[in-house]
């Protein structure tokens, strides 16, 4: 088992963050890309010699298409959801605590719920992808796609919040520019979840959030179930 080295991407127009994993024989996997980030993300996989063999989603996304399709085209690497995803197009489906390995390195599918219906987070060597279950000082919201608040906060808390606390952060998204956080400060400081608040507290929160619905809604969650392809 060589060293895991982890590169963020970043897509500006909808604050997600694409993470390319890969190990010094050059077995690499990308966890939620972005369409339009396509060309990008094969031109780097190129450029460092990697050989992409898995292409993860943390949930099907509601305001971004997924380059995952484009990217098996090229490469052959699997496309991976989490088994509640509703992906019947996806090469692999994993249910909760099961893993898929890279030379060695195993990487577990947590399911989290509650943002979606099928959201799972992937747990690599200390490391956990959540996608929008939980973010760097907030969460994903609750109020589309099956979203539930009480199954997002026992989601959080039972899942994630029961990880060592050096366990490193990395979210879908963030939109005040931190890259990652641990599960020590989400569990201290994050102003939804942390803090020791009650599920009421939360419920609360979440129910007073009127947000607006993603712009590309009605277009992205369609093509996601298709893995991005048309």
């Amino acid at each position: 088992m060589g060293k895991l080295t982890i590169r963020p991407l970043f897509d500006a127009p909808t604050s997600t963050f694409t993470y390319l994993l890969y190990l010094e024989t050059g077995q690499a996997l990308l966890i939620d890309s972005v369409k339009e980030q396509f060309e990008r993300d094969l031109k780097l996989v190129s450029e460092l010699g990697l050989s992409l063999k898995y292409l993860i989603e943390t949930h099907v996304h509601a305001d971004h298409i997924t380059g995952a399709g484009l990217l098996s085209e090229k490469t052959g690497a699997k496309i991976v959801y989490g088994a509640k995803s509703g992906v019947q197009s996806a090469d692999l489906l994993i249910n909760d605590g099961e893993s898929i390995d890279l030379e060695g390195t195993s990487i577990i599918g947590l399911s989290t719920p509650g943002h979606t219906a099928g959201c799972t987070s992937w747990l690599i060597e200390g490391q956990v992808f959540t996608g929008d279950s939980l973010m760097i000082r907030g969460c994903g919201r609750t109020d589309f796609q099956q979203g539930s608040s009480e199954v997002l906060y026992q989601s959080v808390h039972q899942q994630l919040f029961s990880l060592s606390d050096q366990t490193r952060i990395y979210p879908g998204h963030n939109y005040q520019g931190h890259p990652w956080s641990t599960v020590g400060e989400e569990k201290m400081y994050n102003p939804r979840l942390g803090g020791q608040k009650s599920l009421e507290e939360f419920k609360r929160i979440m129910d007073n959030l009127k947000l607006a619905p993603p712009q590309r809604l009605a277009q992205s969650v369609p093509a996601n179930l298709k893995c991005g392809k048309d």
